[in-house]
């Protein structure tokens, strides 16, 4: 194990860079203390939503619209040419040349420009199928948000004497193509951490496709794999915000505490309620390796942030976090032949991975099997007519819900489904359906959509600001 960490800062963060150098990239430190520290970036917030698409509401970006023959994306591509440069401007006052920042982006966005041009030109002849070369245009476009804001940042940090380098993984103009380990020995091999601080693109280009695999979450990659490859002793995840008890902007910041120490599972369970402290499939590697994940927040460097360890389980029982997701669709199979039919739950499941859904939470009775799955993201109508055209003597339905997770590494105390069930009603708040595993980290409350803040409200209230007042 190494004496170095990976710390990675997310988008929103990095267009704030005087601050995050003032908390945690300089702070205090000097000398030998700045370093043993691989920093990975990601884009200026909203570069990457124009690039691709906007995350939230979908509108169409570069590769959106290219991707639908809309010459469009020429427009979009320059909207997305003057950000980069707003954002240069912006990093004036603290050091940036902001003539040799233009020229770098320029540099970029013209060649990319060239290369959409020339595929327009292809495309128009009818013989280059769109599956052949629009995944490598994602990858394209998607690498130079990182790119941008990595170099910037060495840029910044040289003029106030740090040794940092630029680590550019994003191959650009280089026809090297290996894997993401490939890439990452490619780069970083030479480099001695200990008298350098490596600023490194949180897009890699490698054989497979980091977008293609990944999608919007690469740079947790990136982040995940350079801390397995370089033997870091830990990794960091600078956010905006802590890892609390609850959503402090709901709840109040008041009454929310920060977590301080979890483990691997609850880290999983959060990625089930969209609450990803991690992107799961980063997680697992670096808890295989036994590399512990910190949270921390980048505007509060004098707070430790909560540490995600392999086998860590609180030593008293208690609630880690109330969270939830209401973009939930219960989907019901009521059907009166399935009473002790073998593998019935088996073929329902056919149904679901044919149109790509993976389900939260599930309930079982004799009759009827309940799936709790994303209202979004997977072609649930096609699976519903499948659903009925192989069941045709069940009643398939699908509502609206939403669920509320009470998550804890040790919630094995008596009384604890009695506790939440009265906080609930206490509220006026009907419980449709509830789902707990054995091993007691995760128990799950289907609820009315009307009543999702409400409900978090009301267990936080009971399980954390109670026991806290105790």
């Amino acid at each position: 194990m190494g004496c170095h960490t990976v710390e990675k800062i997310g988008g929103t963060s990095m267009s704030r860079f005087g601050e995050l150098m003032d908390n945690i990239i300089i702070g205090r430190r000097t000398g030998k203390d700045l370093y043993n520290r691989i920093f990975v970036v990601s884009a200026y917030g909203g570069i990457t939503n124009l690039l691709l698409e906007n995350k939230k509401n979908g509108e169409p970006g570069v590769y959106a619209h290219f991707a639908a023959g809309s010459t469009a994306w020429r427009d979009k591509l320059e909207e997305t040419r003057l950000a980069m440069c707003r954002c240069n401007e912006s990093f004036r006052d603290i050091g940036l040349d902001v003539a040799d920042a233009d020229a770098f982006v320029n540099t970029r966005i013209n060649g990319i420009c060239n290369c959409l041009n020339h595929l327009m030109q292809l495309r128009s002849f009818g013989h280059f199928q769109e599956k052949d070369y629009l995944p490598a245009c994602r990858e394209l476009l998607s690498a130079v948000g990182e790119a941008h804001s990595a170099y910037n940042s060495v840029q910044i940090l040289k003029n106030r004497g740090i040794n940092a380098v630029y680590v550019d993984l994003t191959g650009w103009m280089d026809h090297f193509s290996g894997s993401i380990e490939d890439m990452i020995h490619r780069h970083m091999d030479k480099l001695d951490f200990a008298s350098c601080m490596p600023i490194v693109t949180g897009y890699v280009k490698c054989a497979e496709g980091i977008m293609t695999r990944f999608n919007r979450g690469y740079s947790e990659i990136t982040f995940s794999k350079l801390a397995v490859v370089t033997g870091a002793r830990e990794g960091i995840i600078h956010k905006e915000f802590h890892l609390s008890t609850g959503d402090p902007v709901l709840i109040g910041l008041e009454k929310v505490r920060i977590i301080g120490h979890t483990n691997f599972d609850i880290a999983d369970q959060l990625s089930d309620m969209a609450m990803e402290a991690i992107h799961p499939k980063a997680a697992k590697a670096m808890e295989f390796s036994n590399i512990p994940i910190r949270v921390a927040n980048a505007f509060d460097p004098e707070n430790p942030g909560t540490l995600i360890c392999k086998d860590y389980i609180s030593a008293e029982p208690r609630v880690d976090m109330i969270c939830g997701r209401k973009d939930i669709l219960a989907i019901e199979v009521f059907d009166p032949e399935m009473v002790g039919q073998c593998g019935y739950d088996h073929r329902l499941m056919e149904s679901f991975s044919l149109f790509g859904i993976s389900y939260i939470a599930k309930n079982t009775n004799a009759n009827t099997i309940t799936h709790y799955v994303p209202e979004h993201g997977s072609d649930i109508n096609g699976c519903l007519a499948h659903l009925r055209q192989q069941f045709p003597a069940a009643q398939v339905r699908a509502m609206p819900i939403a669920i509320v997770a009470v998550l804890g590494s040790n919630m094995k105390f008596p009384g604890f489904l009695s506790r939440a069930a009265q906080a609930l009603a206490g509220a006026g708040i009907n419980i449709l359906a509830l789902d707990q595993c054995m091993r007691q980290v995760n128990m799950q409350f289907m609820i009315d959509r009307d009543k999702f803040d409400l409900a978090q409200i009301a267990l936080h209230h009971e399980f954390v600001e109670k026991e806290t007042a105790h």
